[in-house]
């Protein structure tokens, strides 16, 4: 439970860096930016699968940037549900989703695939001369 808590606090901080970084995107309020990000949570869990299997020639196509795509919609149809959270159109929300996709991608090299952080130490053994 713990991980799927930090893990939705990933995603808020993305929406949140997407937010102060990219014209066009806007959360009113903080309730709404983790509700909003819940949300993202569900909707690449439950409809993206179904989304790239539908579009799956034109993602091989497009050699998979057709994702990209996929990805700005997905974050298009959480704006949709919530009045607080806004994206002005395709491209802000591209840039949104890139910036979210990057947060989550820096913070999972912090965290193990069970929600916690984890420390990973090197031993190197030089050869004795």
């Amino acid at each position: 439970m713990s991980g799927f808590i930090i893990r939705v606090l990933i995603v808020a901080a993305g929406l949140w860096l997407a937010s102060i970084a990219v014209p066009g995107v806007e959360v009113r309020d903080i309730g709404t930016l983790l509700l909003a990000a819940l949300v993202l949570g569900i909707v690449n869990a439950a409809v993206r699968p179904v989304v790239v299997i539908l579009t799956l020639p034109l993602t091989i196509v497009t050699l998979g940037l057709f994702l990209l795509v996929i990805n700005a919609a997905m974050v298009g149809l959480v704006a949709w549900l919530f009045a607080g959270f806004s994206v002005a159109g395709f491209w802000s929300a591209l840039f949104a989703s890139v910036v979210v996709s990057l947060t989550g991608w820096i913070a999972s090299s912090f965290i193990g695939p069970r929600g916690r952080f984890e420390v990973i130490v090197i031993r190197r053994r030089y050869p004795q001369r």
